[in-house]
C-alpha cells in the first residue's frame, strides 16, 4: 500500500480550497488516501511556511508524497517544483517553500515540472496542477518533469537563515511556535520576547506553576512559548510575524 498524500497549505478549511484539492487528487486517483497535515500555516508567507513544513516533514513516512501549497505568486513565472528529498517527495510552487527542508535533508533531487493539464487556472496551482501531479507521480504514472540544479545560487530562499527567530504559528491553546530549532541553541539561553519579558527555559508544562510562562522544546523541536494553563499570546500580546532575541 502506497504512503497518503499529505497536504500543507496556507488555505484555511472555511472555504472551498482543500475540498477541492481533495476532489482533484480523487479525480486523478479515487484510491488515494489524503492526510490534512496543516492548512493554516502562515498566510502568504513562503519563508515562515518553509520552517514549518521542514519540522513537520521528520515524522512523515519514509514514501511520502506531499503537497505543499503557499502561493502567494501563484500564475506568475515562478516555476513548479517536484523534489525528492531523502525518500520522501515534495510538490509545489519554486518560491523558497522547500528551501529548509531541502538543506536538512541528506540526498536531494530536483525537478522542473513540465506537465500541465488541459485546465489551469491562473489563481489556483493547487488544485489544477499540484494536486492531480501529486496524483500521478504516487500512483507510478510519472508526470513530464527535467532534471534542474539542486542548489541553484539565485534560488528563492537561498539566503534564508538556517533557524529563523520569528513566531511562525500560535495554536488554539495561545502556544507560540517559532522557527527556531532548540537544538540549534548552546546553554545558557535567553529567550527575549518583544516586550521585554524573558521566560525561563522549562521541560513541559506541568514543571512550572499554573499560569506562569515559560519557553521549552515542543515536540517538532522547536522553540515555543506557552503558559501552563493560560495562553501565552495573550499573556505576552504575541501575534505571527513578532520577532525573538535569543
Amino acid at each position: 500500500m502506497t504512503a497518503p498524500i499529505f497536504l500543507f497549505t496556507d488555505f484555511r478549511t472555511d472555504g472551498p480550497y482543500v475540498g477541492q484539492m481533495h476532489g482533484a487528487i480523487y479525480a486523478a486517483w479515487p484510491e488515494a488516501r489524503i492526510v490534512d497535515l496543516m492548512h493554516d500555516a502562515p498566510t502568504m508567507d513562503p519563508m515562515g511556511s518553509a520552517y514549518l513544513l521542514a519540522a513537520v516533514l521528520q515524522d512523515l513516512p519514509p514514501d511520502a508524497m506531499v503537497v505543499a501549497v503557499v502561493d502567494p505568486g501563484v500564475g506568475s513565472a515562478r516555476e513548479a517544483l517536484l523534489i525528492e528529498a531523502d525518500d520522501r517527495c515534495l510538490i509545489g510552487p519554486d518560491n523558497g517553500l522547500f528551501e529548509i527542508a531541502l538543506r536538512r535533508a541528506s540526498r536531494v533531487a530536483r525537478f522542473t515540472l513540465q506537465w500541465r493539464p488541459e485546465r489551469l487556472s491562473a489563481s489556483f496551482h493547487g488544485r489544477d496542477l499540484f494536486a492531480p501531479a501529486a496524483a500521478r507521480w504516487a500512483m507510478g504514472r510519472k508526470p513530464a518533469c527535467v532534471p534542474a540544479l539542486p542548489n541553484p545560487p539565485s534560488r528563492p530562499g537561498a539566503d534564508w537563515p538556517d533557524d529563523l527567530a520569528r513566531i511562525l504559528y500560535i495554536d488554539g491553546y495561545g502556544n507560540a511556535m517559532t522557527g527556531l530549532r532548540a537544538a540549534s541553541l548552546t546553554d545558557p539561553v535567553r529567550v527575549t520576547l518583544p516586550d521585554g519579558t524573558a521566560p525561563p527555559r522549562a521541560r513541559t508544562f506541568s514543571d512550572v506553576p499554573e499560569r506562569f510562562g515559560f519557553w521549552y522544546e515542543n515536540s517538532l523541536g522547536l522553540v515555543e512559548i506557552a503558559v501552563n494553563g493560560g495562553s501565552a499570546a495573550e499573556k505576552y500580546a504575541l501575534k505571527v510575524g513578532d520577532k525573538i532575541e535569543f
